[in-house]
């Protein structure tokens, strides 16, 4: 990552050019947080690794939840409420239900709701665009329940959750929509994020209501190799209703909520020293996280990661990547990055679909257990 450069400054040499960072304030050395890897996108090269999300690298429980805590921290304790938390799917769902977790834990005038690719039959609120991504449309469903959508609708704080913000133009659309679509009350706004290289993007634009809370922030320069190909990137921008559809009555954060409870694995076993890694499906991370929590506060040698439809380049943080088609029978690629067959004893798969729903270009590999939500 040191390309001799200034103390606080960090750099990449990718294929399709270098990516400079400056480091201006950070709660622990940048390498602990977050690695670099090359998107498999012709829109953005680059992407930032975070090394605490649960995504792209494994990470034990007890590490994800210390950063949820530290950036719950870090969000002003005066937002008048009702307070809308939304995480960004599909990266930051889980880190979103964390740091909201992590929130209410002193106020009960909270909500979380998640973006989704994946219409659910029941009202939509409004949709934003992601645009780098590889996906880029995001749908936000209006809460069923009456007293969830009410603190939506009256929200006076916003605290919008992303894992980095590059140039906080996903959160401007975000806020945005949200207020063409009938959020009028908003007084404050914070982006919420491990990693922000933004330089003020979304105060600039949105205002002085908004604030940032990170553990890095700093700015970035990409200089780009106009001689380099741009990649083919895979066809999984998909926003639909696949051969799995999802049910409504099982939510953990689409339809909003203000707590999720524990209820995967109740009967599971586990012996001495077996080394274990708990995987969560595209957007279903929220309650495969809290299994493993429950399984590493039981003295359980686990880990955490996700499948993601996210296309990576092998290389940097990228040791080792799967591909498989997706779940939810949309007929998309999906991936999993930095684990192996053989890595660890015992590997549990989370769905919130079928297990039949599962590829077995996933499950023979690792010889999965798979643990369906059916709650």
């Amino acid at each position: 990552m040191d390309c001799n450069l200034a103390p606080k400054t960090l750099c990449a040499k990718l294929k399709r050019g270098n990516l400079e960072l400056k480091i201006e304030e950070a709660v622990l050395p940048p390498e602990n947080l977050f690695g670099f890897a090359e998107r498999r996108n012709p829109k953005r090269a680059f992407l930032f690794v975070s090394k605490v999300l649960g995504r792209h690298i494994p990470v034990r429980p007890s590490v994800m939840a210390a950063s949820f805590n530290s950036l719950a921290d870090k969000i002003p304790a005066d937002l008048p409420g009702p307070v809308l938390f939304i995480g960004m799917a599909e990266t930051a769902v889980g880190l979103g239900a964390g740091v909201h977790r992590a929130f209410s834990a002193s106020r009960s005038d909270s909500v979380y709701l998640t973006s989704t690719r994946h219409p659910l039959g029941t009202e939509l609120f409004t949709r934003f665009e992601e645009e780098h991504s590889h996906a880029s449309a995001h749908l936000l469903h209006l809460p069923v329940d009456p007293s969830i959508r009410e603190m939506m609708l009256q929200a006076q704080s916003l605290v919008m959750v992303d894992d980095e913000a590059s140039t906080g133009k996903t959160f401007i659309n975000l806020h945005k929509a949200l207020k063409n679509a009938g959020l009028k009350n908003l007084k404050r706004v914070v982006t919420c994020v491990l990693t922000d290289w933004s330089n003020g993007a979304v105060r600039k634009a949105i205002g002085e209501s908004a604030e940032t809370a990170a553990l890095i922030s700093g700015s970035y320069k990409f200089h780009e190799n106009l001689d380099s190909p741009l990649p083919e990137m895979p066809d999984v921008g998909s926003v639909s209703t696949g051969k799995w559809p999802l049910s409504a009555h099982r939510d953990w954060g689409r339809l909003g909520v203000q707590h999720v409870e524990d209820t995967l694995g109740l009967n599971l076993q586990f012996q001495p020293g077996e080394k274990v890694i708990v995987i969560g499906t595209g957007e279903f991370v929220w309650r495969p996280f809290l299994l493993a929590e429950r399984l590493e506060r039981a003295g359980v040698d686990v880990h955490f990661s996700s499948t993601t439809r996210s296309p990576i380049a092998l290389g940097h943080t990228i040791e080792h990547a799967m591909s498989f088609s997706d779940n939810y029978g949309l007929g998309i690629p999906n991936f999993l990055y930095n684990v192996e067959a053989g890595q660890f004893d015992r590997v549990l798969i989370c769905t919130e679909t079928p297990a039949q729903a599962l590829s077995s270009e996933l499950i023979k590999p690792l010889n999965a257990e798979v643990i369906c939500d059916e709650k």
